[in-house]
């Protein structure tokens, strides 16, 4: 179900989740996984990306196991307090509070608690929902869908006021992206995947799910950054991710 989602009020403040460490073996290199928060002056609470799997917090070791995840990296740090609803309580949250949840794409680092939110609406790219189950990791496609409302993404499209919605496939057929105007930072750009660090975009975006294609809009997203004098938030930067504010303080 496509069911069109408008927000009402302009971003009032965002905040930077912290969902865990995980070393790639490419490199090595540490990255975080995170997930934003944004509020609006109206009252409405948007919820970015959950993490991993409550199992990775409970045994890490048996979850990479379970997942084939070993191939790729090992977890140095998901516990309960890297967990969506521990985060969310930093920020004096629950998640009662939510109003929309929002895919950036279906990466196991990226959907861990999709199904945890009871009755939020779910926006997220076609081309990740037209799939028989979220992308998850290696072809292992462990989750289902969730019954829940959901919108439908297949162009960018502004969300409400100062808060669009980039549609970036490359790093994942359906890969979002995100840009909100704040009172007194002004606009942050959230690239999520589509540019996991900044050394990616002299890499070529080398092993993406469509390379020319992470490449194109990892070119337009930062020369929107330029022309909007943004602040980037990327996906997995080991060098922005230890000096990024966190919950609970916030960017207004």
């Amino acid at each position: 179900m496509n069911t069109p989602i408008h927000l009402k009020g302009n971003p009032r403040r965002l905040a930077v989740l912290d969902y865990g460490l995980f070393e790639v073996h490419a490199g090595p290199r540490t990255i975080g996984i995170c997930g934003f928060v944004i509020e609006t002056d109206a009252g409405e609470v948007v919820l970015i990306d959950t993490g991993f799997p409550a199992k990775y917090a409970a045994d890490a070791a048996a979850a990479t196991l379970e997942d084939e995840l070993g191939s790729f990296g090992r977890v140095l740090s998901v516990t309960p307090d890297n967990l969506p609803a521990a985060q969310l309580a930093k920020l004096g949250l629950d998640k009662g509070d939510i109003s929309l949840m929002i895919q950036s794409h279906t990466h196991i680092d990226h959907i861990g608690d999709m199904a945890g939110f009871p009755q939020v609406p779910i926006l997220i790219s076609a081309d990740e929902r037209a799939l028989p189950r979220p992308l998850y990791w290696s072809g292992k496609r462990a989750m289902d869908w969730p019954d829940r409302v959901y919108q439908l993404v297949r162009e960018d499209m502004t969300l409400g006021p100062g808060f669009e919605v980039l549609h970036c496939p490359g790093h994942a057929p359906g890969q979002l992206a995100f840009i909100v105007q704040l009172p007194e930072t002004g606009w942050i750009l959230l690239t999520s995947d589509a540019i996991s660090r900044a050394s990616e975009i002299d890499e070529k975006f080398a092993g993406s799910w469509d390379v020319d294609q992470a490449i194109f809009h990892g070119n337009r997203l930062m020369a929107l950054a330029a022309q909007r004098d943004a602040m980037v938030i990327y996906g997995h930067c080991p060098e922005q991710w230890p000096k990024l504010k966190k919950a609970p303080d916030w960017f207004e």
